[in-house]
């Protein structure tokens, strides 16, 4: 249990911090956002509970797959909330996302990775 308390307040301090970091400089905010810093913190306890090299490499892999989709929301996001609410916005890029997604799953597939 104690493990478990542990690894919740590392992660959600590193979360914190990366707000803290982006309040005061968005240049430098978005390179600590941008460092794949969950995906780090999941292998490392991933790691120490010993779940084992192909469980790790998997993680990683599908990460990458993952990853794709979501990158055409950090350029619509910013062209949206010029001219529409933060709501709205951030509605229209996750639905982007998902296409996206339903996209790279179809492109994906083609080449026999299954993402689903």
């Amino acid at each position: 249990m104690l493990w478990l308390v542990f690894k919740y307040l590392t992660t959600a301090a590193i979360v914190v911090a990366i707000s803290e970091i982006a309040k005061r400089s968005d240049k430098v905010g978005a390179l600590v956002a941008a460092l794949p810093t969950v995906t780090i913190l999941a292998l490392i306890w991933m790691y120490i509970e010993n779940q084992g090299n192909e469980k790790l490499s998997n993680h990683a892999f599908y990460t990458f797959w993952y990853v794709l989709p979501t990158l055409p929301m950090f350029l619509l996001f910013p062209y949206l909330l010029s001219k529409y609410s933060f709501w709205f916005t951030l509605l229209m890029s996750c639905l982007v996302s998902i296409m996206c997604f339903a996209l790279t799953h179809l492109i994906a597939k083609q080449f026999g990775i299954n993402l689903l």
